[in-house]
C-alpha cells in the first residue's frame, strides 16, 4: 500500500506542486519582496524571558489522566516561575484554558523581571479561543510595562496576501520571496475589535535562517521599534529562533513518556486495561 502511495506521489509531484503555488504564486512573491525591508540586526543586550506552555493527557477506562505545565524562563537559564497541575478525571477548566491561563500568570511573573518577554504562540489564537476574562487578563498584563511580544515559526494568516488568492499562509510566500535579514512592513489589524489590535512583522535574524511571526498588541509601533527588538533577540538567539523560547519549550514539554512516570507513580500500571495508558 504504502508503495503505491509513494509512486503516485511521484506521478503527482508537479501537478500538486502547481497547485500549492497558484496561478498568481510569481505576482504575490514580488508583493512580498516589496514589503521587505533588510535589516541586519546589530547585538544588543537585554534580558529576555521565554514563556511557553504544554498539555498532555492520555485515557482509559473511563479516566483521563492529565498535566498541563507552563514556565518562564531566562536565556542564561534562570527560572523566573514554574506552574503546572495535574489530575485523574476530567479536565476543569479544559486544558488549552489551563495553559493559556498559566502562560499569563508566568507573563505577570516576568514583566517586571526581563527587559523583554517573549510568549511562544499567536495573539489571534488567544483572542479567538479564550473566554473574556481571560482577554482582559491578558491585555492588561501586556500593558503593564509595554515590554512583552508574541512569537511563532508557523503561521496559517492571510492577511496580507489573501487578497491577491493565495493559497498558503503569508508566511509561505515570504519564504520564497527573501533569504536575507530584515522584517516586513508592520501590518496592522484592527478586524478583531477594540482592545484586540494586532500589530504584526514577519522576521529573519540571520542569513537563509526560519522566519519567525511577531506579534504586538496595539497599533502605536513603528519600524525604530522593530529594529530595537530585532536587535535585542538577535544576540540571544539559535538558528535565527530566540534561545529562551527554546529553552522554555524544552522545559515544559510534557511527553508520552512523562504520562507513563506519572502512571507508574500512581500505581495505575496495576490497573486492568492499563495498557492503553501506556501505548
Amino acid at each position: 500500500m504504502r508503495n503505491t502511495v509513494y509512486l503516485d506521489a511521484l506521478k503527482k509531484r508537479e501537478e500538486t506542486l502547481s497547485i500549492l503555488k497558484g496561478q498568481r504564486f510569481e505576482q504575490i512573491v514580488q508583493e512580498a519582496k516589496s514589503n521587505w525591508i533588510e535589516y541586519t540586526p546589530q547585538r544588543q543586550d537585554s534580558v529576555i524571558a521565554g514563556i511557553d506552555s504544554s498539555y498532555n493527557s492520555t485515557k482509559f477506562q473511563g479516566l483521563e489522566l492529565w498535566v498541563v505545565a507552563a514556565v518562564s524562563i531566562k536565556s542564561d537559564g534562570t527560572i523566573i516561575t514554574e506552574l503546572h497541575n495535574q489530575g485523574l478525571g476530567t479536565p476543569n477548566p479544559e486544558l488549552a484554558a489551563q495553559a493559556s491561563k498559566m502562560e499569563i500568570d508566568a507573563c505577570a511573573a516576568s514583566v517586571d523581571k526581563a527587559d523583554l518577554v517573549t510568549i511562544d504562540g499567536s495573539l489571534y489564537s488567544q483572542f479567538l479561543t479564550r473566554q473574556a476574562s481571560l482577554i482582559a487578563l491578558l491585555t492588561a498584563t501586556v500593558k503593564k510595562k509595554n515590554n512583552v511580544v508574541f512569537i511563532s515559526k508557523t503561521s496559517v494568516t492571510k492577511n496580507e496576501f489573501g487578497k491577491f488568492g493565495s493559497l498558503a499562509g503569508d508566511i509561505f510566500y515570504y519564504n520564497h520571496a527573501v533569504q536575507r535579514p530584515g522584517f516586513s512592513k508592520i501590518f496592522v489589524d484592527k478586524d478583531l475589535g477594540p482592545g484586540k489590535v494586532i500589530s504584526s512583522v514577519y522576521a529573519r535574524l540571520r542569513d537563509s535562517t526560519p522566519l519567525i511571526k511577531i506579534e504586538l498588541l496595539g497599533s502605536d509601533h513603528d519600524e525604530s521599534e522593530i529594529r530595537s527588538l530585532l536587535d535585542r533577540l538577535y544576540k540571544n538567539s539559535v538558528s535565527g529562533y530566540p534561545y529562551a523560547l527554546k529553552l522554555a519549550h524544552n522545559n515544559c514539554k510534557i511527553s508520552y513518556s512523562d504520562l507513563a512516570r506519572l502512571v507508574s507513580l500512581y500505581g495505575l500500571g496495576n490497573e486492568i486495561g492499563s495498557r492503553e495508558v501506556l501505548e
